[in-house]
């Protein structure tokens, strides 16, 4: 394939805005050269005004989750409560209805300027607990999703086998559960990764995997140098029941039998001891924020400044879908722990983007993306400055802009791998995402 030449009106290059850079994107799919200083378009090159930023990254998604929009904003409650929601949904799922969700709040996502996703993945079976005849039918909808809504992906496969600490699943997570880790590893073990997908594993969290088995799930990943995600500490129940069963918090539990690590992520981190917040950032295991999950579901705010500066990155998460927003999510974490600390400017507009792209990326296992530079993925998304939100700021400060004015709804263009997804805010293969949402869903609740 010939080189396709994008001229970007602003280009984010990882520490300042730069005017005027033509980016030539290779047949392989990758940028082969990046050119600054050109201040016109070159003949035959793609214009993309505004600010062109990497394809964000959203470390963090369930993507059935999205059917669960406004449905639980009714009255009050608590986590526990929303996860009753959740289960009912979860029960009417299948391969072929998971694919239509997942196309569409992929399609979701591209329009958000979007171009990796780390699906969560635990509804593996049928209701009940039965395997489909291709035990993977549901993990292959959603890597065939990705392809028809046109962004990568990052199957990371969960072990979800407990209820809780030394209890069964109940009957809602049959569906859920291989038996043992060992069975886990077998199913997961037939994934195979293709041009657009990575296949990694996760532990839905310490209740759900007893802690004698934590080792197989790490094992599998390590061997094969995969991401490996875990929910931790998003509850203080879960503390407190880990610590009645193991004597040591979630996180310590993780450290003994081998979890951490540069590989793993930990998604939330919300309530965390400064021993916790040490092992973390000493091991540099990550930690995916998901802002907007986290305070529709009151969960609490994480110490994500703490966290960091013990060395653990950041990455940000969609997670429930309450909206498919990482601008959103990037601007919440900092807006969050202002909040906390009453004091302002915790994280650059910079550093916030590096955590919606590059870091994030690493974090699902795609080193080579995230980044404008030649060799890089071409992946990139081209934010609006000239929208009601963006209007009247100095291009200079489109960093600024983009993370504290701009919105999912100001993403004009999106690329992956150098092929046009998202065209003027249009999606070039699921014409009318909207529609493609609520037939979905709505067939979720027939």
């Amino acid at each position: 394939m010939p080189l396709t030449t994008y001229w970007l009106e602003h280009a984010w290059l990882g520490t300042h805005v730069e005017p005027g850079v033509a980016l030539e994107a290779g047949g392989d799919g990758r940028i082969a050269a990046l050119r600054t200083g050109v201040e016109t378009p070159p003949p035959g090159a793609e214009v993309l005004r505004g600010l062109t930023v990497p394809g964000l990254a959203n470390a963090h998604s369930h993507a059935f989750h999205r059917a669960l929009r406004s449905l639980v904003q009714v009255g009050s409650g608590t986590f526990w409560t929303w996860r009753d929601f959740m289960y009912k949904v979860a029960q009417n799922l299948t391969p072929d209805s998971y694919f239509a969700l997942a196309r569409a709040v992929y399609a979701e996502m591209a329009l958000a300027g979007i171009t990796n996703v780390g699906e969560f993945h635990y509804v593996h079976h049928a209701p009940g607990g039965a395997p489909y005849a291709d035990p993977n039918a549901m993990g292959e909808a959603l890597i065939e999703a990705a392809a028809a809504a046109g962004i990568r992906i990052t199957l990371l496969d969960t072990a979800y086998l407990s209820a809780g600490f030394g209890q069964a699943p109940n009957p809602h997570q049959l569906r859920f559960s291989d038996g043992t880790a060992d069975a886990w590893a077998e199913r997961v073990s037939a994934l195979k990764p293709r041009s657009h997908a990575l296949i990694g594993a996760a532990i839905h969290s310490v209740r759900a995997v007893p802690a004698g088995q934590l080792a197989t799930v790490a094992g599998w990943a390590e061997e094969r140098r995969a991401p490996l995600h875990v929910h931790l500490s998003e509850q203080t129940a879960e503390n407190d029941a880990c610590q009645e069963a193991h004597g040591r918090t979630p996180t310590q539990l993780l450290a003994d039998h081998g979890v951490l690590g540069p590989r793993t992520t930990g998604v939330h981190n919300t309530h965390l001891t400064d021993i916790d917040i040490a092992l973390l950032g000493g091991t540099t295991t990550g930690t995916c924020m998901c802002p907007t999950t986290e305070r529709d579901l009151a969960d609490g705010i994480g110490p994500a400044g703490r966290l960091q500066h013990a060395g653990s990155p950041l990455s940000l998460g969609s997670d429930s879908h309450a909206v498919i927003d990482l601008l959103e999510e990037a601007r919440a974490m900092e807006l969050n722990e202002r909040l906390r600390s009453r004091t302002r400017g915790h994280w650059t507009a910079n550093a916030l983007l590096t955590a919606a792209t590059a870091d994030g990326h690493a974090a699902l296992g795609l080193a080579d993306a995230g980044r404008l530079e030649a060799g890089a993925l071409a992946d990139f998304t081209t934010i609006a400055l000239d929208s009601v939100r963006t209007a009247g700021a100095v291009p200079r400060l489109g960093a600024e802009t983009a993370v504290f004015a701009a919105t999912a709804s100001d993403v004009r263009h999106t690329v992956v791998g150098g092929r046009h997804i998202v065209r003027d805010g249009a999606h070039t293969l699921v014409p009318d995402v909207p529609s493609a949402l609520a037939e979905s869903i709505a067939a979720l609740r027939a």
